[in-house]
């Protein structure tokens, strides 16, 4: 094999030394015009790529906007209001006047909850369980969905009776509270389907409150006689029976109201004249009647 070690040569005496020096000189010389040369050319190319933005910011202005100091920005922002600074001085407003006056029970609330109440209520943003009721942190466990359906058993898993089966199985707590509401949304998109029976919708709204077709049934037939409005009404409260009468198709929930610790309730909160109403479920006559669809009440009353 070859010898690749470097060999080293000593240079020779006189003009030699003298042309190395030369050489020297000459690469000092030609680097400097290549470092000379590089710079123009960055220059160039600098000047290339900013001709090219001032060209894509004529050609297509929300390019440039991506590169802006207040890009993230919101919208409430912009308009000079952050709504979330309001929701700040509401959260600090309330860790002084509640978190700090009541922290015992907080303290308390970190350790373990032992609600007395589960409540079913509809998401929308004009009924709110905790104002309208006064519930203080730890009194209910809450779930909410469009029109404050309670799926029965055979429907399958969902958010509402996972819910449940905490509320009833590990919370123990001892009211089921679903609470209907005037001019709903949900039930006014239920009470609006041409054919209830189709399931075959993309609609995430439909295939939700399709739920509730026993009421919208129910109410078609005892209604019909009204306008569009009043049986939207109607169907309003018929749907919390429906609701109660799917929480007995749950056999740890109707275990548990059998032996009497469990009792389950309907609501309805009108927000026009701000009044309520209340009625339980009556379970031994609801059973006796032999009709899954009919629902005995108890204890009505009427709170405004």
């Amino acid at each position: 094999m070859a010898n690749l070690a470097p060999t080293f040569v000593s240079p020779p005496s006189g003009s030699c030394r003298g042309s190395l020096r030369t050489s020297r000189i000459s690469a000092i010389k030609l680097q400097g015009r290549e470092t000379e040369q590089t710079r123009l050319n960055l220059g160039s190319s600098s000047r290339k790529k900013q001709g090219l933005r001032r060209n894509a910011s004529k050609e297509n202005p929300g390019l440039m906007q991506g590169i802006r100091k207040d890009e993230f920005k919101t919208a409430e922002q912009t308009e000079g209001y952050d709504s979330f600074n309001d929701m700040k001085q509401r959260f600090l407003t309330f860790k002084e006047k509640k978190y700090l006056e009541n922290l015992e029970l907080y303290r308390r609330l970190a350790q373990s909850q032992a609600p007395e109440f589960m409540v079913i209520a509809c998401a929308d943003s004009r009924v709110c369980p905790s104002v309208i009721l006064g519930m203080e942190p730890g009194e209910a466990f809450m779930v909410r969905n469009v029109a404050n359906l309670v799926p029965p058993f055979e429907s399958g898993p969902s958010e509402t009776n996972a819910a449940l089966e905490f509320a009833v199985n590990s919370l123990k707590v001892k009211n089921i509270l679903v609470i209907g509401h005037s001019c709903c949304g949900g039930i006014h998109a239920l009470m609006s389907m041409e054919n209830a029976d189709e399931d075959n919708s993309s609609s995430f709204i439909r295939n939700w409150v399709i739920v509730g077709k026993n009421a919208r049934l129910s109410t078609r037939e005892a209604a019909s006689h009204l306008s569009f409005d009043q049986q939207c009404r109607h169907c309003e409260k018929e749907s919390v029976n429906r609701s109660l009468l799917n929480l007995l198709t749950y056999p740890w929930i109707e275990e548990q109201v059998m032996r009497g610790n469990l009792s389950l309730h309907g609501g309805y909160y009108d927000f026009i004249d701000c009044t309520f109403e209340k009625w339980t479920l009556d379970y031994y006559k609801t059973i006796s009647r032999g009709n899954k669809d009919m629902i005995a009440i108890k204890g009505r009353s009427f709170w405004s």
